[in-house]
Order: structure tokens, then sequence, then C-alpha cells
């Protein structure tokens, strides 16, 4: 029995782990911060637990950035911005999905709509001001 409390609290300490951040993080970074609480935790505890996390709806997959999968614990439908420089995932939520998306979806399949993901591609604000002091670092 405690084993299973103890298998308990790493699930539930993954969940927390991914809901309680903005980074948008990978199971590595969520192994990461999670391992000096739980020393016997396992990177393959990690991705069994995102997996079942991502099929019950409770987290969604932002997908692959720069190479890594990436999640979010915030399910409702809002627009990621992605740096293509950095691979920063942001958060839009001032940013509307405008109904008539769907609604076009919905028309030209024939079938519903279960679920959104938008999300944007470019290159943050921060990597284009470090982009912009390089190369008036070059000019001088």
């Amino acid at each position: 029995m405690a084993g299973t409390a103890k298998h308990f609290r790493k699930r539930a300490a993954i969940l927390d782990c991914i809901r309680r951040t903005t980074v948008h993080p990978s199971a590595e970074w969520i192994y990461a911060q999670l391992k000096p609480e739980f020393p016997d935790l396992s990177l393959g505890t990690v991705y069994r637990n995102l997996t079942l996390f991502r099929e019950q709806g409770l987290i969604m997959s932002i997908g692959t950035v720069n190479g890594v999968e990436r999640f979010d614990g915030f399910t409702q439908p809002h627009v990621h911005f992605i740096c293509t420089r950095c691979g920063q995932v942001m958060d839009l939520k001032e940013v509307q999905i405008p109904r008539e998306v769907s609604d076009e979806v919905m028309s030209s399949t024939g079938g519903s709509v279960g679920g959104v993901q938008l999300t944007f591609t470019g290159i943050c604000r921060e990597c284009m001001e470090e982009n912009q002091q390089n190369e008036q670092e070059e000019v001088s």
C-alpha cells in the first residue's frame, strides 16, 4: 500500500509541476524539477504520466519545439507564440480565436470541432533586440 501512495504522490507532483509553471515544460524539465524531492523518480515515469494526463485531457502537448515535446497545463483554447530562435513558448491569452474558424472547419469537413490549438511562430522580442544589438556592434 505504501508503494501506491508514493506512486500517487509522484503523479500528483508531476501534474502540479506542469500546472504551476508558464514555461511550457518538457518532460526533461519536469524531471529535473522533481528529482530532488523524489530521488527514485525516473524519466520514464514522467513520460508515462504525461501521456496519461494528455489522454485524460488534463494537459496538452504544444508540439515539438527545437526537437523536444513541450506541454501546457492550461487546456482552455488559447493562442501560443513560439520563438524559432530561442524556443520560448508564450501564451497569448489576450488574442481571441475567432469562432468563425471552427465554423469554417466544421463546414469544410462536415464534422465537429473538439478542440482548437492556434500557434504562431516567429522571433520573440528578446531575440530581435539581441539581433539588433549584434548588428550595431558589427557596424561600430
